[in-house]
């Protein structure tokens, strides 16, 4: 189930569109607004933004030319590569702590506990920058070896 659905996403036509660096710059604020609006309990914020989420790859246009000097493109294409199934190194590891955190602060948000919805909050937004970082580390190393050959 889990390879025919990375298989669906790697033939999507829409990574060339979210690759723009607004397509992932403006998906960042997203986390910790969930997690307000739960702790807010704002169900209008809270559908507003999981809207945001599922259209965002595609509200902007497909980057132009010299846009991989982007971090935030770098980041976006890498985790296009890992979709496809490339090695990622310990970005999987990054992703697999971020789950238990993600749900951390959404159970804070829900309990109401401020300081330990905005603790967990920045470090799963700290969780989920290191793995953009690795993704964009892996979009360099597999350009250099697609330059190589």
């Amino acid at each position: 189930m889990a390879s025919a659905l990375r298989r669906r996403l790697a033939d999507a036509d829409f990574w060339e569109r979210h690759e723009h660096p607004a397509s992932g710059w403006s998906r960042v604020p997203t986390g910790p607004l969930l997690r307000y609006a739960v702790y807010a309990r704002n169900w209008r914020l809270f559908a507003a933004t999981v809207a945001f989420v599922a259209v965002n790859p595609v509200l902007f246009p497909e980057p132009g030319p010299g846009a991989d000097d982007s971090w935030m493109t770098r980041g976006v294409c890498g985790e296009r590569l890992w979709v496809q199934g490339a090695d990622a190194g310990r970005a999987g590891l990054l992703n697999a702590v971020n789950v238990p955190v993600f749900c951390w602060a959404v159970y804070a948000a829900i309990r109401r506990r401020p300081a330990r919805t905005a603790l967990f909050t920045a470090l799963s937004m700290a969780l989920k920058l290191a793995f953009v970082n690795e993704m964009a580390k892996l979009y360099d190393r597999e350009g250099a070896r697609a330059e190589e050959r």
